[in-house]
């Protein structure tokens, strides 16, 4: 925290043909930016110079210092990862995607150091870091990966101003779903729950568990393991005295909002419809970590990249939820 109490927010610039830069620099050219956080910039400046040039934001780099058109000086950690130039915007590339990852590492091991005090990351391209030889299927496992945590203990949690949606299993084929899921996985995603809860200050956290099969199986009719697999582990959390229970069909429960927090098994019976409730107003938060972190719930938009038209709206959300931790802490 800084001497003002205001929490120190690293932004990597997520994948820098893509519109992260451009939405970062957008976020920090709004005052409630700076009146929430000391935000902390990670990147190369030959990214933010081309986007701003784009988007025609007036900035400044010297040194360790960022500028950009409302007069804050912001600390700039210049990484330096694009050494042979800017691939062109708009375009996937390794390059790009090397220095994506770089960026978020760089500023998860000042987490870890307390040098920093969250990280909100700019969106990533998964096809780009993969490219450049780097095994990658999202923020959250490179999040445990760099924190030496055990993956099966971080899981995503989608965040916007009134709906938290924890993905038990996230960046996986349907086909490969049901073998991933267990009564212990499904156990350890509800316990992370529960103390992510806890951390963001709701002691008692009401949290709903979806079922994997439609109506929950339907006592079996559909399919044997929400019985099997899935209630298992909410009956293990309630006898423990937490507010846990299911399993629910995902659409009722989900459709009536009546929970502080709902567990869903797979990608897209969260996804869907968390962005259909908070379109460009979502955050994909890791929880499990010992570090705070998240990103927003989407991707680098290489279709609009160097136009100057990214919305930054779930960019400046992210970082504003992420500000509001602190402040409910103290």
């Amino acid at each position: 925290m800084t001497a003002e109490g205001l929490p120190r927010i690293a932004l990597p610039i997520g994948d820098p043909t893509g519109i992260g830069p451009e939405i970062v620099l957008k976020a920090l050219a709004r005052p409630e930016i700076h009146e929430a956080c000391h935000p902390v910039v990670y990147g190369d400046g030959a990214a933010l110079h081309a986007h701003a040039a784009a988007a025609d934001i007036p900035i400044s780099l010297e040194g360790g210092a960022l500028w950009v058109n409302n007069g804050h000086q912001i600390p700039f950690m210049r990484s330096n990862l694009l050494k042979a130039g800017l691939p062109p915007l708009g375009q996937v590339s390794p390059e790009a995607g090397k220095a994506c990852h770089g960026y978020a590492v760089a500023a998860i091991r000042a987490a870890q150091k307390g040098q920093i005090d969250a990280v909100v990351a700019a969106p990533h391209t998964e096809a780009a870091v993969n490219a450049a030889g780097i095994a990658f299927d999202g923020y959250p496992n490179l999040v445990a990966d760099t924190t030496e945590t055990k993956r099966d203990d971080v899981f995503l949690m989608l965040v916007s101003r009134d709906f938290r949606i924890v993905n038990v299993t996230l960046h996986e084929p349907l086909s490969a779903v049901i073998g991933r899921l267990s009564t212990d996985l499904i156990s350890r995603a509800i316990g992370t729950t529960v103390q992510a809860m806890e951390r963001f200050g709701i002691a008692k956290p009401s949290i709903a568990v979806c079922g994997l099969n439609p109506h929950a199986g339907e006592g079996g009719l559909f399919g044997p393991e929400d019985q099997a697999i899935i209630a298992p582990a909410v009956a293990a959390w309630a006898t423990q005295g937490h507010n846990v229970t299911g399993p629910y069909g995902a659409d009722s429960v989900l459709a009536k909002r009546g929970h502080d927090v709902y567990v869903a098994m797979y990608h897209d019976q969260a996804h869907i419809p968390f962005k259909v409730t908070a379109p460009n107003a979502g955050v994909a938060m890791s929880i499990g970590v010992p570090v705070l972190f998240c990103s927003v719930a989407h991707g680098s938009a290489h279709d609009i990249a160097g136009k100057g038209t990214a919305d930054p709206a779930a960019y400046i959300n992210a970082i504003l939820l992420m500000a509001e931790q602190f402040r409910r802490a103290a």
